[in-house]
């Protein structure tokens, strides 16, 4: 009686182990199929560009199948200052594939305050097929930027190739 009081604590308590590891999610990186929450943080910089397009790049940590690199290009397309509105395409290149966002949101010139956020538009590797949506929001001073990516990212594939 006591060796099956043993078992069943230690069942049930597995089990409930398993409840917070899938309400919490995973990092597991061996799981290429179905959708994850993104959370992830940008340091990049401003490399300019013309008085209505502007490139930039940045490295992404703490994004998990994210981590790797960036390069946006925009395009100003309207807005009042210090309120800019913008669109264009950030594409993040990591050890994974690429993935390409399509992009529109606001720059505020004086305070550096920048949202944005997309579509998943295209993905190679481990990201092709993907589809979700990816958000951020950041500060750029003097060229220099932080932001803290979001949103979610269903991946097509399943990891046979992996």
């Amino acid at each position: 009686m006591k060796a099956l009081r043993l078992f069943l604590c230690a069942l049930v308590g597995a089990l409930a182990l398993t409840g917070v590891a899938l309400a919490n999610g995973s990092d597991d990186d061996d799981d290429d199929s179905g959708c994850r929450p993104v959370k992830a943080i940008g340091v990049g910089q401003n490399l300019g560009g013309s008085n209505t397009t502007v490139t930039t790049t940045a490295t992404i940590t703490r994004g998990g199948i994210l981590n790797g690199t960036t390069v946006a290009r925009f395009d100003i397309t309207g807005g009042t200052p210090p309120e800019l509105t913008f669109s264009g395409t950030v594409t993040f290149t990591t050890k994974q594939g690429t993935l390409t966002v399509a992009i529109s949101g606001t720059f505020n010139v004086v305070t550096g305050a920048f949202s944005a956020a997309g579509p998943i538009t295209a993905g190679a590797g481990r990201f092709a097929g993907a589809t979700g949506t990816l958000s951020f929001e950041g500060v750029e001073s003097t060229g220099a930027f932080t932001e803290t990516i979001r949103g979610t990212i269903c991946l097509a594939r399943d990891g046979d190739d992996d």
